[in-house]
């Protein structure tokens, strides 16, 4: 119950940016491209990020797409116009939607490495795989067990997590692969996360915005992550990742880097560490963008990905052979890990 108040706390602050009050604007070409751009400016989180990051400048944005959107001569070329300018943030919690469909901004992964085959991951779950809940696992070589996260679209139960950790008990390790899972609900990223501690831990800040000014935020307020109900794993994990870990799945791995048993290995994440919140145009047309910033314990942005502890892509060669080179990487942390405590444990 107290995380479920503690994520209502936190939901209820991001509303607050709705608080903001918007300017109105009629409902025209101009008109309703001033009303993004000044939803954007008003209420969007990352300006200070996006420019230190690629030196963005908002007013220079507008002066170059405002002309474009008077010279629309159709509905379709003023949904793209306006698709543009906010592709100028490089943030994929960055929505337009219309009747032409939606726009989304897609760099942020497609300009990297995929290092992720499904192809190749069958090589390694095999035909003795199970589901629960939508996670796939299996035991690997060596004792070794793996479970593979694809989605946080879905709630998870404390008993599905459970019966997932007792049918792996006797396993040296997990290899717990999250690579391509573009997000979904925050609170099943914490729930999944709440079954690797057993005390309350503190893992991050949120903000959310007060005022019109890029720089009108509340100050810092603390994320805390506590034990889950049931069944705690508290042997080595390493966790996968790639520049396809976004939004709520980016949040769980800034949750698991702050356990001492965790080590994330793999790519740098995707980021998309904003909460986002939606509103309307004159017209009718709707915008999601990132409303609330989420800091790691130590203040640190994590919007634009999260750096592994351990680098690792999957070679060229073992691409073509078959062989994925991050759990075969993982599963040798896993195996050093267990073979360095058993010779502590041995008596001399």
């Amino acid at each position: 119950m107290k995380r479920v108040i503690a994520y209502i706390v936190i939901i209820v602050s991001c509303l607050c940016t709705s608080c903001v009050k918007e300017d109105s604007f009629n409902n025209s070409t101009t008109g309703n491209f001033d009303a993004l751009w000044s939803i954007i400016d008003q209420r969007y989180c990352f300006f200070e990020q996006a420019r230190e990051e690629f030196g963005l400048d908002w007013d220079a944005v507008y002066d170059k797409y405002r002309p474009m959107a008077a010279e629309a001569e159709s509905d379709a070329q003023l949904f793209d116009v306006m698709a543009q300018m906010l592709q100028e943030l490089r943030d994929g919690h960055v929505n337009l939607t219309s009747e032409y469909g939606t726009a989304y901004y897609w760099d942020w992964k497609l300009n990297y490495p995929i290092n992720f085959s499904d192809s190749i991951q069958r090589n390694y779950l095999g035909n003795d795989f199970r589901i629960n809940n939508g996670i796939y696992y299996t035991t690997i070589k060596d004792s070794i067990a793996y479970a593979y996260v694809g989605s946080f679209a879905n709630s998870f139960g404390n008993s599905n997590i459970t019966a997932l950790m007792l049918g792996i008990s006797k396993c040296k390790g997990l290899v717990l692969d999250i690579r391509n899972n573009g997000g979904g609900m925050l609170t099943s990223a914490e729930q999944l996360a709440s079954h690797f501690t057993e005390m309350k831990i503190h893992c991050g800040y949120i903000k959310h915005k007060t005022g019109k000014g890029h720089d009108d935020f509340s100050s810092p307020e603390p994320l805390y992550l506590e034990p889950g109900n049931g069944a705690i794993w508290l042997k080595p994990v390493v966790l996968l990742t790639n520049r396809g870990v976004y939004s709520s799945a980016n949040h769980f791995v800034m949750l698991m880097r702050s356990l001492p048993h965790v080590l994330v290995l793999g790519d740098k994440t995707g980021g998309g560490s904003g909460m986002p919140l939606n509103s309307t145009l004159p017209n009718g047309w709707g915008v999601r963008f990132s409303a609330c910033p989420i800091l790691d314990s130590g203040m640190n942005d994590t919007e634009f990905g999260i750096a592994p502890d351990t680098t690792v892509h999957i070679t060229s060669d073992d691409w073509n052979s078959g062989r994925d080179t991050m759990i075969e990487s993982a599963c040798g942390l896993i195996m050093e890990y267990y073979k360095k405590n058993s010779e502590k444990s041995t008596p001399n």
